[in-house]
């Protein structure tokens, strides 16, 4: 219930915040030096950066774009990892034994190196870094996929429907895959947070997002160069990103609670 309260929270920020921030043009690049680096005050509830802009406009509008990555990145890589999983597990032979071992080289090589150099092949921007961490998380999807559907296909449900007519592939989308969703289900919420932290660490080195749009991964960055004097810079993106990142793993908890009452018992 606390990770869905924080979800809900975001949300509603990151729809309608952006309507009510007290400077809503200091989320499109306006500049006032005169109050540059201003600590944290009823005028400006989290100080203002090295351009004299808001710090807590600028955390609500980036808000949008950090949850719209994050989402974005989780429906394209469930969508193309369960499908590839799917037919992989159901289908097997050749182009089964293909996918998977294409997922097995892009598992040997770290996340988020292979999201950098797909990224700075692509060039900076919020659109290519999506299409850069999704093309990174598609095979942890697609081999639970695979597991899930690998236990289920030889089950008297599925052998039921194919011995009354229906298709292989009518079995798998219709009876087989729709019982394997839960699990994969659990882990799309919980990697929801962990696509939001990947986007914003590739902001933070300059991949991502791209001045002024803001973006919590590049406020750090600007910040660090101030950490001793404006502690605030770069505190409050990174606090946005830990409740994110914090409550999507709660969800996926309860989820899995929800849905595996087992694995509940079990702990």
């Amino acid at each position: 219930m606390a990770g869905l309260a924080i979800i809900l929270i975001l949300l509603v920020l990151a729809a309608i915040g952006p309507l009510f921030v007290p400077y809503p043009d200091d989320a499109s690049g306006a500049l006032n030096i005169t109050e540059r680096l201003e600590s944290p005050s009823w005028q400006h509830l989290f100080g203002t950066d090295q351009v004299g802009r808001d710090v807590f406009t600028r955390v609500i509008v980036g808000a949008r774009v950090s949850l719209l990555a994050g989402l974005v990145v989780i429906v394209l890589a469930f969508t193309a990892g369960t499908l590839l999983g799917a037919v992989a597990g159901f289908f097997g032979g050749r182009l089964g034994e293909a996918i998977m071992r294409t997922t097995d080289i892009f598992l040997t090589i770290p996340d988020l190196i292979l999201a950098m150099a797909f990224a700075a092949a692509l060039g900076p921007g919020l659109f290519n870094v999506m299409i850069a961490v999704a093309l990174v998380w598609w095979p942890g999807y697609c081999r639970l996929a695979r597991a899930n559907v690998v236990a289920l296909r030889d089950s008297q449900f599925a052998e039921a429907a194919q011995a009354i007519g229906a298709s292989r592939g009518r079995v798998l989308f219709t009876h087989v895959l729709p019982n394997a969703f839960p699990t994969i289900l659990v882990k799309a919420s919980m990697d929801i947070g962990f696509a939001v932290l990947t986007t914003a660490a590739l902001g933070f080195i300059g991949l991502g997002t791209q001045p002024p749009t803001p973006d919590w991964g590049v406020m750090i960055a600007d910040g660090r160069k101030y950490l001793r004097e404006a502690w605030w810079f770069s505190t409050f993106p990174g606090i946005a990103i830990l409740f994110t990142v914090l409550a999507f793993n709660l969800l996926g908890d309860g989820l899995r609670d929800v849905m595996d009452p087992r694995a509940r018992r079990r702990f």
